[in-house]
């Protein structure tokens, strides 16, 4: 569920800092070997940068089902139903790797690492926006 909140600005650069040290481990990690792992940083990367963009709008994800919502109110930024896809895909993946032991193949990065850095710098990007107040267009990335 998504409820409204106050923006917090702090809390969203706090959250930055984080996704730097999680950015920063993966360039550590030999990507074959540790497929699973690396898979599970980009989805903590994009869910808790998909928070802090919300976040600065006044929103925030709670309940049972906060990371679909999550992923699902990215479409209000004007992120393609393809992009919204893969993010669910990487969400179902990413769970039942953390609670049913299922790797990822290495295959799912090998196709797809592009455009979830993709995904990423577009977040990074809207973030920055709002960090700094301009009311710079989404469409930079459409």
């Amino acid at each position: 569920m998504i409820i409204k909140t106050d923006a917090d600005k702090k809390r969203v650069e706090s959250i930055l800092g984080l996704i730097k040290n999680r950015e920063e481990s993966i360039t550590h990690l030999d990507i074959k070997k540790f497929s699973t792992i690396v898979s599970e940083i980009y989805y903590e990367i994009i869910k808790e940068l998909s928070s802090a963009l919300i976040l600065l709008d006044g929103f925030k994800s709670i309940g049972e089902n906060s990371h679909k919502d999550l992923i699902s109110f990215l479409e209000k930024y004007k992120f393609s139903e393809l992009e919204i896809s893969l993010l669910h895909d990487l969400r179902i993946r990413r769970n039942k790797s953390s609670y049913e032991g299922k790797p990822f193949e290495i295959s799912f990065l090998e196709f797809n690492e592009k455009r979830l850095l993709q995904i990423i710098k577009r977040l990074k990007y809207l973030i920055n926006i709002k960090l700094r107040g301009k009311n710079e267009s989404a469409e930079f990335f459409r």
